[in-house]
């Protein structure tokens, strides 16, 4: 029986099992009613030249049959209602999942029926990540509005001081106003970003270049924000050339530093840029405080830290999902470790566009 599963075996072998007792049962009653009769009532079976059998040979014959039909009976119902349980079981579980219940999981019961048993693994597998999917959804509806809602009120309250002369339009005020619209492109364009990535339609525009340019471009557009805040920039960046999105790398890169200066300790940031053989790594270090160790294998999902923390927090919970996303759409991966102290995200991809793949569903990675 090779190439059979273990439902199609427990059926071969019923069948099997079912016939070969009925056969049996049958001979075997057959020698012993013949042998009691001829020992015991000769005359019940008058020698004739007919080949028909008499009517009490009949009577055993129907008896013989009803024993074996009985017999088949049980196995089958027997086999039935191991195959049917678990079916029953997901057949209710997904009657309770369309009535709202996501939390509810069936049940393999006799786990010797593979196919059974893969059918159940394979609908808890699926109601779970449907449970997540939809956690998910209210998570990111909740932390979508809650993003959204400070610069529009921003916005919204200053716009209205305008129009009743309650504002000046002074240059002050517009760059105010200018800052919250920039504010809010950077969380529509991350929020496009991690969309498109979780639905594998994050494209990639590779060309050639030094990387180590554009990076530095990066670096003097957000060091005086930095500077401002109390960092002192260091740059550590050696040439490389390789095929990436321009805009994608800078789009990770200003992530990063943007979630340097809203988390970390004033104090020296290093931006590192390397060649690792056929890789490129860029690292961004700073001093302190970093991620607790619960936190830091969830770092890259977005908004975690919504659920992870309380009081109130900077930043969208993006940025890091973001980085993890360009990273993975170049084919390669972004990480988390605590250096020194500090901490140390990392992007890490390959140099060549023949190494670099399609997007595809993050994988979050688990610390270093």
């Amino acid at each position: 029986m090779a190439g059979i599963g273990g439902l199609g075996r427990q059926i071969v072998l019923s069948m099997v099992v079912a016939t070969i007792a009925s056969v049996l049962l049958t001979i075997t009653g057959l020698y012993v009613f013949y042998g009691v009769v001829i020992r015991m009532a000769p005359h019940l079976l008058p020698m004739t030249q007919h080949w028909m059998p008499s009517q009490i040979e009949w009577m055993v014959i129907l008896a013989l049959c009803l024993a074996a039909a009985g017999i088949t009976v049980i196995a089958a119902l027997r086999l039935a209602r191991r195959i049917v349980a678990p079916l029953v079981s997901v057949a209710r579980s997904a009657r309770r999942i369309a009535d709202g219940d996501l939390e509810v999981r069936a049940e393999a019961g006799d786990r010797s029926l593979s196919e059974a048993a893969m059918l159940v693994d394979d609908f808890n597998l699926l109601a779970e990540r449907l449970e997540r999917a939809s956690q998910a959804v209210m998570r990111w509806n909740a932390s979508i509005a809650h993003e959204l809602r400070t610069p529009v009120t921003i916005l919204s309250g200053r716009l209205q001081g305008l129009a009743d002369g309650v504002f000046q339009p002074d240059p002050p005020l517009l760059r105010s106003l200018v800052t919250q619209v920039e504010a809010l492109t950077r969380l529509i364009e991350d929020l496009r970003t991690v969309s498109l990535f979780e639905g594998g339609r994050l494209d990639v525009r590779l060309q050639p270049l030094d990387l180590s340019e554009e990076v530095e471009a990066v670096v003097r557009l957000m060091q005086p924000g930095l500077e401002a805040a109390g960092f002192t920039v260091e740059a550590d960046l050696a040439p490389c050339r390789c095929e990436v999105d321009p805009a994608r790398i800078r789009q990770a890169i200003m992530a990063l530093l943007e979630n340097v200066k809203r988390h970390a300790h004033p104090a020296r940031v290093l931006i590192r840029l390397k060649r690792d053989r056929d890789q490129i790594r860029i690292d961004v270090a700073d001093r302190g405080p970093g991620l607790t160790p619960d936190f830091a294998p969830y770092a890259f999902e977005p908004f975690r830290r919504y659920m992870d923390h309380e009081g109130p927090l900077k930043g969208s919970g993006l940025g890091l999902a973001v980085v993890l996303a360009i990273a993975q759409a170049h084919g390669g991966t972004a990480s988390y470790a605590t250096v020194d102290g500090g901490a140390c995200f990392s992007m890490v991809f390959p140099r060549r566009a023949g190494q670099a793949r399609r997007a595809a569903p993050p994988v979050t990675p688990r610390g270093s």
